[in-house]
């Protein structure tokens, strides 16, 4: 992790950054389910979940997101902040064993009502091992203009 400055000017539409794979673990279901409070059988009860279409545990969609969201947490930029997630969608499951990656791309700039800070959206869609999407959101971010 390491400190850079990027001002509004310095986002270019259509850059993207990669992640590396994290494997995701049964470890990672327990504490995230212990974190949220969220033990239903779908995340929990591997018996329940043999009689279910998907046949095994699936992830929490919100582990995913965290997950996936926190492999992209490589810089911190002081001249931008998070505004929030936008069109949070999980595509598939993901299952104990699965690695995923992730790929961050600015689809949007735009102008803010505040003259000193403008809109950027980061598109962010998470894969498993086999390419597949898994998750998709939009990150929006106000990020300051340079000085003029």
């Amino acid at each position: 992790m390491h400190i850079i400055s990027r001002f509004y000017e310095d986002y270019e539409l259509g850059s993207k950054r990669e992640t590396l794979g994290r494997t995701i673990t049964e470890t990672d279901f327990v504490v995230h389910a212990g974190h949220t409070g969220d033990y239903f059988p779908h995340h929990m009860d591997a018996e329940w979940c043999k009689t279910q279409p998907f046949k095994q545990r699936i992830a929490h969609g919100t582990l995913t997101f965290a997950v996936g969201i926190g492999m992209t947490a490589t810089e911190i930029n002081p001249e931008a902040f998070s505004k929030g997630y936008d069109r949070l969608r999980f595509v598939k499951p993901v299952y104990i064993g699965d690695t995923i990656s992730v790929v961050v791309t600015i689809s949007e700039k735009k102008e803010s009502n505040k003259p000193a800070l403008g809109h950027i959206t980061e598109h962010v869609e998470i894969f498993n091992q086999r390419g597949e999407l898994v998750l998709v959101c939009d990150h929006i971010l106000l990020a300051k203009k340079k000085d003029k």
